[in-house]
């Protein structure tokens, strides 16, 4: 079979100069080939499903991304209001509360761990996060768990996202929980013990043997928004439980009509992390003829490119 037998694009060089705008680099993505390609066409998705006023939107992503310099980009998502649920794992919730008030380092990759330990900081890839980052946060959690405690033993953890963003909104910081907060954009945190505020939640029960967060909390309010939307489509930034727990529950309905992924790993080993987006079809997490685009990448290497090429169209 040649070339002329099948539907096909024709490969165009790159021109690039100085003076050439975002939009006429962008415009080039989709005949370059390879990721490229197909970052071309996760840009054309997710410009459609942000257009969708009929589509539910989620916004999935890893906890590693709070901490870094996409949560400003995470941030415009929602106050532009092209998201309409965000699925995170807890230690997002530990990131956002933290930079709100304190500050990261940036290091490398090659920093020596052990020196690094010794003066109480933690790497994070090439982010460095000083220990007594956690002691301001035990000293901010644990007041507004026992207010939390004195109105209801049993919260789920969207409520206690919420709870963290109205107080984070009370002392005016700019954050992704408060811009949720504010934008009535419901945070689900089916991870949530698996974090620094899950282990101040612990902390907290040993004193108050009576508090509980309820996992299935949230799936109710979960189910409903899946079940009553139209449409759906999803943005999901890493894999995990960030990534499953969206496409999961979108299972309810059939599928999800749009889904653009983001990811590093490869489906060599079966995990979820680095299934395609056509696996999910398998188990009717996303619909058969739902519209896709799997870009493989660094999530600071790629969002920031997504996001700007959608955000000029």
């Amino acid at each position: 079979m040649g070339l002329l037998d099948v539907k096909f694009m024709k490969v165009t060089d790159l021109k690039l100069s100085r003076k050439i705008s975002l939009e006429e680099w962008g415009a080039q993505l989709e005949s370059t080939g390879f990721q490229a390609t197909e970052l071309a066409r996760a840009v054309d998705l997710l410009n459609r499903m942000y257009a969708d006023k009929e589509c539910t939107r989620f916004l999935a992503f890893t906890s590693n991304l709070m901490a870094s310099g996409l949560r400003g980009l995470l941030m415009d998502l929602v106050e532009e209001k092209k998201v309409d649920a965000v699925i995170t794992a807890g230690g997002a919730l530990d990131h956002d509360l933290l930079r709100s008030y304190r500050e990261y380092g940036v290091g490398s990759f090659q920093e020596d761990d052990a020196k690094l330990h010794k003066k109480g900081v933690n790497r994070l890839g090439n982010i460095l996060v000083d220990n007594a980052h956690y002691v301001f946060l035990e000293k901010w959690v644990q007041p507004l768990l026992k207010k939390m405690h004195a109105e209801n033993r049993v919260v789920s953890p969207r409520e206690v996202a919420s709870a963290l963003g109205e107080k984070l909104a009370r002392d005016k910081k700019r954050s992704f929980l408060a811009a949720c907060y504010k934008n009535n954009i419901p945070v689900f945190c089916p991870g949530i013990v698996d974090s620094a505020l899950g282990l101040q939640m612990h902390f907290f029960k040993q004193d108050h043997p009576g508090f509980a967060v309820d996992a299935t909390g949230d799936m109710k309010e979960l189910a409903t928004l899946v079940l009553s939307a139209k449409r759906t489509g999803a943005l999901v930034l890493g894999g995990g439980i960030s990534k499953h727990y969206t496409i999961a529950s979108n299972l309810l309905r059939g599928g999800l009509d749009y889904a653009v992924y983001v990811t590093t790993s490869g489906e060599y080993d079966g995990s979820l992390s680095g299934a395609p987006a056509k696996e999910a079809k398998s188990w009717g997490k996303i619909r058969e003829k739902a519209q896709t685009a799997v870009v493989h990448g660094e999530a600071t290497l790629v969002f920031p490119l997504l996001h700007a090429l959608t955000t000029q169209a």
